[in-house]
């Protein structure tokens, strides 16, 4: 496994070949575990925060930090029971993009598929909203949840959101809700979702974030990258790498900032000693908006491209 260094933090942004195809099982594994569950309508507790667990790393339903009260009260209300109970996300990428009608949208690691519609009903019949999930399952919820909702201007597609299956320059937004940490391979994720977007594009995304260093048994744990946390970039790196792709204007703004007793429980959960760690990580991790541009095309870059095509204007043979 290969890393990168921020500062004195040191945080994985990608893996050797194997180790990738290992996350991706592991992960895959877990959300169509999750995704199964719903579909076969278990039953969500009366105490619960009415969430389906996911970044605890398990696929039953919690009352979670990560994962609870993401959406404003009567934003859901239209949307299957089950869209929302497949909600695995650590933020509310749709209240924080800027969608506009007519505007085309993919959701990186789409899951049940709510963001989707969300965002589907924002940019209205004219526009389009793709959903991107590399599970059979939660492609089969989420298809389900969009027949179900009456919504027709969305399209789920398969496959990994290190390799896009879509066109240059065809998106206008990207948005994605705690899956960008879930990849073994982070700058091919951000490199894809760069091309895909067109000159001017946006990225908006939702993340679990990580400020300054975390204990190594916390990084290394495979239950907890698959829960969202030990996969997580350092905050610096994050807006180096997007940069790195061709990204401009990164910002990263903090929505929910997790104290140690809101880790005690996926602590626990993952096998690690809580009391010995509690005090490493409070405020460590945060759930943030992660902003960022495509630029417009450079004039400069335009002018050669010019220049190559030859002579076309009535002047340019004078």
């Amino acid at each position: 496994m290969s890393s990168t260094t921020s500062g004195s933090t040191t945080s994985t942004t990608s893996t050797d070949t194997s180790s990738t195809a290992t996350i991706t099982a592991i992960v895959k594994e877990k959300y169509g575990e999750a995704a199964r569950r719903v579909m076969e309508g278990e039953a969500v507790p009366a105490d619960c925060c009415g969430k389906s667990g996911c970044c605890t790393g398990a696929a039953a339903p919690s009352c979670d930090p990560i994962t609870s009260n993401l959406y404003v009260s009567g934003e859901t209300d239209a949307l299957p029971s089950a869209a929302v109970l497949a909600s695995l996300g650590c933020g509310n990428p749709t209240a924080l993009a800027e969608l506009g009608e007519g505007e085309t949208v993919l959701d990186l690691g789409s899951g049940g598929g709510i963001d989707v519609l969300l965002s589907a009903r924002r940019v209205g019949p004219t526009g389009k909203a793709y959903g991107l999930d590399m599970t059979d399952d939660m492609l089969a919820l989420a298809r389900r949840n969009a027949a179900e909702a009456g919504v027709e201007n969305v399209e789920f597609l398969k496959g990994e959101i290190e390799h896009v299956p879509l066109p240059d320059a065809s998106v206008d937004v990207i948005i994605s809700n705690c899956v960008i940490n879930l990849s073994g391979d982070k700058r091919a994720v951000l490199a894809e979702a760069f091309r895909v977007l067109k000159p001017g594009g946006r990225f908006a995304v939702s993340d679990v974030v990580v400020r300054g260093e975390v204990p190594a048994a916390v990084k290394r744990s495979m239950e907890l990258w698959v829960g969202c946390v030990a996969g997580a970039l350092e905050e610096g790196e994050f807006l180096r790498l997007l940069g790195d792709v061709g990204f401009e204007d990164a910002s990263i703004e903090p929505t929910r900032v997790y104290r140690s007793e809101d880790a005690r429980a996926f602590l626990d959960e993952a096998g690690i000693d809580a009391a010995a760690n509690l005090a490493e990580i409070d405020g460590k991790f945060m759930a943030a908006f992660v902003r960022a541009t495509k630029p417009l095309a450079a004039p400069v870059a335009a002018a050669a491209a010019t220049e190559t095509r030859g002579c076309c204007g009535p002047a340019c043979c004078a």
